[in-house]
């Protein structure tokens, strides 16, 4: 056994290992984006993990970019969600919700009204969404009003509530992956000339703003975050300084000692050296402002590397997404080096349980 299958304290959860379950969009929520008894029976399947880190959830109806997402903001979401935690807590689970507003990766059909989406810029994203015709370019955005942020702040704290309700053990909020908050914090996408736009702690104010809100309302020991630092996901595009962004960063999180920073290295699903970045030298920092703050690390990972990041201490839990998805029982699998079942691309999004709950465990 290595530490990778030993138990870990994650802020105020007692998670079993140090494998978690990446937060992976299967766009499966029915009607006025309520999660379903089938998303019950996928998540539990997976409670083996140290965490599960639920899929990611619109705060909002603004905040929606793809077809039959799932939300956490209105009454009928959480109770949906409610079945959804206790089938997870019954089967000796931990369970967050990835907390998502996606920006400008939307199109006018999933918007309230069909209006605009809202971004840090109006510039128009060169990237698709889903939608009930299919894959569609994403519509142009309009710039949010610096008068507009405090209510965007306050929809993350209300989405926040609304998870805790729903009996989820704490929250993860997303600034990865080219969608809102990481549109804020890249100069790439950031053309504002308001206290949100410009210098770094300018661009760094808005995903700041959210997590003081977030950790007010559930405590910072049920909060966490994830970034993805060079992704060019979403059509992001680099930050001219992306080491310095991101050092400002996790130098403004450690007096809000947050639970965990989750990282996803390189390109989000690609590889893994995408561009220069010094991981580590990050990870030094952030536990230089933080000891506690476990350090998570995602993004094409396998059972050597996994087993020797945590081994030498490079990382306290590694999340895996997609060998999720056709492994339920991903963790026994790698802790006695058993082979892996392969994925249908055919059944990532959208559709019943085909594809989503009917992967065998093994034997």
């Amino acid at each position: 056994m290595t530490r990778l299958f030993d138990p870990i304290q994650i802020g105020a959860i007692a998670a079993a290992n140090r494998i978690a379950m990446a937060p992976l969009t299967r766009n499966r929520a029915a009607a006025h984006q309520v999660p379903t008894e089938l998303m019950a029976t996928y998540y539990t399947q997976r409670a083996s993990a140290g965490l599960i880190i639920a899929e990611a959830t619109q705060i909002s109806a603004e905040g929606q970019g793809y077809l039959d997402t799932p939300g956490i903001y209105s009454p009928e979401q959480v109770a949906g969600w409610k079945k959804v935690t206790d089938a997870v807590h019954a089967a000796g689970g931990k369970i967050v919700l990835q907390l998502w507003h996606v920006g400008r990766i939307s199109h006018v059909s999933l918007q309230p009204g069909g209006v605009s989406p809202v971004s840090s810029t109006a510039r128009v994203a060169k990237a698709q969404t889903f939608t009930k015709e299919g894959f569609v370019d994403v519509s142009p955005p309009r710039a949010l009003r610096t008068d507009e942020m405090p209510r965007l702040v306050a929809d993350y704290r209300h989405a926040a509530k609304c998870a805790i309700q729903a009996g989820f053990d704490g929250v993860e909020v997303h600034g990865a992956n080219g969608y809102l908050i990481d549109q804020f914090l890249r100069d790439s996408t950031n053309d504002r000339t308001d206290a949100y736009g410009g210098p770094i702690a300018n661009r760094a104010r808005l995903l700041l703003e959210v997590l003081q809100a977030v950790t007010e309302e559930v405590g910072a020991d049920r909060t966490g975050l994830r970034l993805s630092p060079v992704t060019p996901f979403s059509d992001i595009g680099q930050d001219s300084d992306a080491q310095g962004l991101f050092n400002h960063v996790v130098e403004r999180l450690a007096p809000l000692k947050l639970a965990y920073l989750h990282l996803i290295e390189g390109d989000t699903g690609g590889a893994r050296d995408y561009l220069p970045f010094d991981y580590e030298a990050l990870h030094q920092r952030y536990k230089q402002g933080h000891p506690q703050g476990v350090w998570i690390l995602n993004n094409g990972y396998d059972r050597p590397l996994a087993i020797d990041m945590v081994a030498s201490g490079k990382a306290d839990v590694v999340a895996f997404g997609r060998p999720f998805i056709s492994n339920p029982d991903l963790v026994h699998r790698l802790r006695d080096n058993l082979p892996l079942a392969p994925l249908d691309p055919n059944t990532l999004y959208g559709g019943g349980a085909k594809g989503y709950t009917d992967y065998p465990a093994i034997g």
